[in-house]
């Protein structure tokens, strides 16, 4: 598949999960960023894009940014990791890395 059609679609498929978990319709959350229900049916699917100005509406209304819908980064998810990592030394990382290592190699061994 095309480079920009596979990423159509996943941006497509990411406007159709914030739309889902924000419990809208296609036709509740198209109004609101100014588009048509079909249109944004059309999105979902990755046959189209969505405009700048209403990939901003998106992000407003939903609370996601433009790095998740267009390349599903999340920024934020690092962010909280990096907090969350500053309360542990580095050699305690360093061992729970090494833990995991040998789970994962236990695992892949198993099946």
């Amino acid at each position: 598949m095309n480079k920009d059609l596979e990423l159509m679609k996943q941006i497509g498929d990411r406007i159709r999960k914030i739309r889902n978990e924000m419990k809208m319709t296609k036709e509740a959350l198209a109004k609101s960023i100014g588009v048509t229900g079909q249109f944004l049916g059309v999105v979902e699917s990755g046959k189209s894009s969505i405009s700048y100005d209403k990939l901003k509406k998106l992000c407003d209304i939903s609370g996601y940014s433009a790095d998740y819908i267009l390349f599903g980064k999340n920024r934020e998810l690092i962010s909280e990791a990096k907090v969350n990592l500053e309360q542990f030394t580095n050699e305690q990382i360093q061992e729970a890395c090494q833990v995991i290592s040998k789970i994962a190699i236990f695992m892949k061994n198993d099946t």
